[in-house]
């Protein structure tokens, strides 16, 4: 697998991150939904990867920065066909030793707190991620799951 720097504007991603969207409307009440489209994710303080196995998109993940010591994990997908596969995990190291390059203190996230979201909390989880409030712009909302990373 190889990770590569995305600027969004392949077909594949789009198909992908459209997947990505109508499952979190599908599973989050509208005010839940914190999943970004292609044009958020293309704002400045966003950088975006997609993970390939040869010429097949196998997932994505972004890392936005909040601020000069905090960084947050956005858009993390595994495409269907790759799923425990370990396409996540390869993302998420990826993203987590990106953080710790731009010398983050601190890398959180917002999950869902539905059975869905229950895999993807499991993986953070493993990854060291616990629970915390809701950081940056997010509230308390009995829908999501904060969680964060001291690096």
């Amino acid at each position: 697998m190889e990770i590569r720097i995305d600027d969004l504007r392949g077909i594949e991603i789009a198909r992908l991150l459209e997947q990505h969207l109508q499952d979190m409307r599908r599973v989050s009440p509208p005010e839940s939904v914190h999943a970004l489209d292609l044009e958020g994710l293309r704002a400045p303080e966003i950088t975006f990867w997609t993970v390939w196995e040869g010429s097949v998109l196998a997932g994505c993940g972004a890392l936005k920065e909040l601020d000069a010591n905090h960084g947050e994990i956005k858009s993390m997908r595994t495409a269907p066909e790759f799923r425990n596969q370990g396409v996540a995990g390869f993302m998420l190291r990826h993203l987590i030793a990106e953080a710790r390059a731009r010398n983050y203190n601190r890398l959180s996230l917002e999950t869902g707190s539905m059975e869905f979201f229950e895999p993807a909390r499991r993986l953070y989880r493993r990854f060291g991620f616990d629970p915390c409030g809701p950081f940056s712009t997010y509230v308390e909302d009995s829908n999501s799951v904060f969680m964060t990373m001291q690096l």
